[in-house]
């Protein structure tokens, strides 16, 4: 299996990485079983990031590595939390925590009607950390903010973000189901078909 180094220490973005990647042959490894630390993400686009932190684990490892800054949009928030879904709470005064994100942002939308977002995903492959051509793929889930909880799957923002199509947050899909539609799925997909052209 050739090995390729997953610039997150996120257990959800793993697992569903690992879950597309193993079959065509590939080892996940997450940073930080390499003794990689956290990269700086001082970018205001998912892009950027997602490039910076690819090439930072590629750099301390050696190997290709894989990267994805992914985060939801609220276009009635001008665009809240963005890049920095994972640390929203923090940048309010808050902890970092999944149940703390979740609390600002349903304050925040209190007196707001339009709850529509979406979710993006940019992921990005780097071959070596100085690679002239990265392979990106960018993709997008879109839904609304529901006011109550539902489900006990996924992670971050999955329990309020609510798919009418589907009549289910994110958070009462299976694993199986999510990888099919959501943002990461349609993006890593995209990304192993340009990734084994490539190989």
């Amino acid at each position: 299996m050739q090995k390729i180094v997953l610039a997150s220490n996120n257990k959800g973005k793993l697992a569903e990485f690992q879950q597309l990647f193993q079959p065509l042959g590939f080892e996940l490894v997450p940073q930080g079983a390499l003794g990689v630390g956290e990269c700086e993400e001082p970018y205001f686009t998912f892009l950027e990031n997602a490039l910076a932190k690819a090439r930072f684990a590629s750099q301390a490892t050696g190997l290709p590595a894989i990267a994805d800054d992914s985060g939801l949009v609220v276009p009635a928030l001008n665009g809240e939390p963005g890049v920095l879904s994972a640390r929203y709470a923090v940048t309010k005064g808050g902890e970092k925590s999944d149940a703390a994100n979740n609390a600002y942002l349903l304050k925040a939308l209190e007196n707001v009607n339009d709850r529509k977002g979406y979710y993006v995903a940019c992921l990005v492959f780097v071959r070596s950390a100085d690679d002239p051509c990265p392979i990106v793929a960018q993709c997008f889930w879109a839904g609304e903010i529901a006011k109550e909880a539902a489900g006990k799957n996924g992670f971050g923002y999955d329990p309020y973000f609510y798919l009418p199509d589907i009549g289910k947050t994110a958070a009462e899909l299976s694993p199986e189901e999510k990888n099919k539609v959501s943002h990461r799925g349609q993006a890593l997909r995209k990304l192993l078909v340009e990734i084994q052209a490539y190989l």
